[in-house]
């Protein structure tokens, strides 16, 4: 009988050792970099060069988003014209396009927000004097003075407030040209110079008690024009943007100030007022905690309006006077965070 008919596995020797070398069925060897390839053209290392320089720009560089995002939209166009002359790669090219779209929005999004806010002629000066030191942005400024406000005029001899009939709710306004005068039960307190708020007593101490009039008749000395927001928008404006808020608090109660200390100087021109507005704080100068601890809370008398005409020096005038202002305006107690 032959045997070896009968068996179709083929039986391996002892001793044999399979070649392992030649074996084909590893295929750890084709991810193996055996041969290093050549360096990629020039476009290549110049878009990273491009990528790295952007990131390593420090934040704290005035421009350094938009630098960041020039320089990502640059390597990209870099990349697309690698994979595209150099590397025939279409999925490279592919994303490359889709990073450079979504960089070069970004970069024309904010060169749009530093693009220069033109303010108005006629506003160009309330800005530069009033809100521009206390670093107020001009687009923020251009969205005060563009949505709810507009610009009046008065000729000389008009009343903006009569006393006892206008009503104090209505708007808040800044002289932007012009001189109006202010006077109570038909005597002079002083004077309104451009730059500066109209009604800002009536504003602060209304704040919380609508339907009140005006304690004082403000009538335009000269054509005068104002600028004129309506109280409500305002108002509700200004709680969307605390800082605004805050400026609007200090600007107040620096005006309310001023028009106290013009009571004691009714000549105080438009160039004293505008040292006055210089200065950092009148607290000190002014001692306005002192006068309003010592204002004592009396009814209004004939004699303590002739002795405020009269505009003496001595302390017993000087808080005739600030009780008159108080008694013209409306204002029961100034808080002390108005003026500071």
């Amino acid at each position: 009988m032959n045997t070896t008919a009968m068996s179709p596995l083929t039986v391996t020797p002892l001793g044999f050792v399979p070649d392992l070398k030649n074996s084909t069925l590893d295929p750890l060897n084709e991810t193996a970099c055996e041969n290093w390839k050549e360096i990629h053209h020039l476009v290549f290392h110049v878009a990273n060069i491009c990528f790295a320089a952007g990131l390593v720009i420090p934040t704290t560089l005035n421009l350094h988003m938009i630098l960041l995002r020039g320089l990502l939209t640059i390597g990209c166009a870099l990349f697309i014209i690698w994979a595209t002359l150099y590397r025939c790669a279409l999925d490279i090219m592919i994303w490359n396009s889709v990073f450079l779209v979504v960089n070069l929005l970004h970069f024309i999004y904010l060169v749009y927000k530093r693009r220069p806010i033109k303010i108005e002629k006629e506003l160009s000066s309330l800005y530069k004097r009033m809100f521009e030191p206390l670093h107020v942005p001009p687009e923020l400024f251009q969205r005060l003075t563009g949505q709810f406000c507009n610009i009046q005029t008065l000729k000389t001899g008009q009343a903006y407030a009569a006393e006892d009939k206008t009503s104090v709710d209505d708007r808040l306004s800044i002289l932007l040209k012009g001189k109006m005068k202010v006077s109570y039960r038909g005597h002079f307190l002083h004077n309104i110079y451009p730059c500066a708020f109209i009604d800002s007593p009536e504003f602060r101490s209304t704040q919380m008690n609508r339907g009140e009039k005006f304690q004082v008749t403000i009538i335009a000395d000269d054509n005068c024009k104002f600028l004129c927001w309506s109280r409500e928008r305002l108002t509700y404006f200004l709680e969307s943007e605390p800082f605004l808020y805050e400026i609007f608090k200090y600007l107040i109660g620096k005006d309310i100030t001023n028009k106290l200390y013009s009571l004691n100087d009714p000549t105080l021109n438009d160039k004293a007022s505008k040292k006055i507005d210089r200065q950092p704080s009148l607290c000190s100068q002014l001692s306005v905690m002192q006068m309003r601890n010592s204002m004592a809370s009396t009814s209004d008398s004939e004699d303590g309006l002739q002795m405020f005409l009269r505009g003496t020096s001595s302390a017993s005038s000087l808080r005739n006077n600030q009780q008159e202002f108080y008694n013209a305006y409306g204002v029961s107690r100034l808080q002390h965070d108005v003026f500071c």
